[in-house]
């Protein structure tokens, strides 16, 4: 059975320990014992080597002072965990860790992760580009300062709080009679087929909003009430959390919305079988990485 634990990038979480977040006191401590761990993030990447992410001891503050860090949480021993955003422009030569790995792309990164690490530098990218776009204060203009261990702004002309944004989408896979609705957009690369998905509104259902994207993207009319949930998965791209829905569908004519998707489908269950072991002739889906992959296989893998 999917669950949303076992999820790539949500599996095997560190414990946020929050309770810490306002001691400052206790955090400045932690950022100067020796067993501390922090590792390194740069413009929404990480820093990696051969093994996983380069990780450091309290030197890593050396490395640029000023910059700003987030208390990821505590291990299961209670070593104190942090982020550490290094500047854009950060050169890498002559560096304290010249030599020791690479800047990588995230989905490449992440890939190649192990299960924690992963979920920590998911969570890391999207505070920090939440951070990196949302500087100045929403009520009234003014700077805001980085409070709470990274994990909250606060205005300090108005006292207005803000916190890191989670946008809710719906991911949702349409069936009827034994096939399924897969699309692609035009971006995408030929013969690349997911799920389609789309942004909760305000004021409806995550349930609600797969059946309206259905409808709007591809004219496909759905009862949110069929709506099975599947799994849901932080997505840092900025910050969304991808909600996995599998809906009974109540006509196969498909209607694209062209400023939307460039192609929609119905397949089999024995088609869909075929594209996520990658032996379909024609069609590729999602890598594992991605919760979409998990919707197609979890329907794909039940009986006729």
């Amino acid at each position: 059975m999917t669950n949303s634990n076992d999820m790539p990038l949500a599996a095997k979480p560190l414990d946020r320990a929050a309770h810490r977040r306002t001691d400052e006191a206790w955090l400045e401590t932690a950022k100067q014992q020796d067993d501390v761990l922090f590792f390194l993030m740069r413009k929404g990447e990480p820093f990696v080597e051969k093994r996983g992410l380069f990780w450091m001891g309290p030197e890593a503050r050396r490395l640029s002072p000023a910059s700003p860090t987030v208390f990821m949480g505590e291990d299961k021993q209670g070593t104190p965990v942090f982020a550490l955003n290094l500047p854009d422009a950060f050169d890498l030569d002559g560096s304290l860790i010249a030599g020791a790995g690479t800047f990588t792309e995230f989905r490449m990164a992440a890939g190649a992760l192990a299960d924690m690490e992963a979920n920590l530098v998911s969570t890391a990218r999207s505070v920090f580009l939440w951070h990196a776009s949302h500087g100045h204060c929403a009520k009234c203009g003014g700077r805001v300062g980085i409070v709470d261990a990274g994990w909250k702004t606060q205005c300090p002309e108005c006292g207005t709080e803000h916190f890191p944004r989670t946008d809710p989408v719906a991911i949702m896979l349409a069936v009827k009679d034994g096939k399924c609705l897969i699309g692609r957009q035009a971006m995408w690369p030929a013969g690349f087929m997911s799920c389609l998905a789309g942004f909760c509104e305000p004021g409806e259902t995550i349930e609600q909003a797969a059946a309206r994207e259905l409808f709007e993207e591809a004219g496909i009319t759905c009862d949110p009430a069929s709506a099975e949930y599947v799994a849901c998965q932080p997505w840092p791209f900025p910050s969304s959390l991808m909600v996995g829905l599998i809906l009974e569908a109540e006509n196969f004519e498909i209607t694209l919305d062209k400023n939307e998707i460039d192609e929609a489908r119905w397949i089999t269950r024995a088609e869909a079988r075929e594209i996520i072991s990658g032996q379909h002739a024609e069609l590729f889906c999602p890598p594992k990485m991605a919760i979409a992959h998990h919707i197609l296989k979890t329907w794909a893998l039940r009986d006729d």
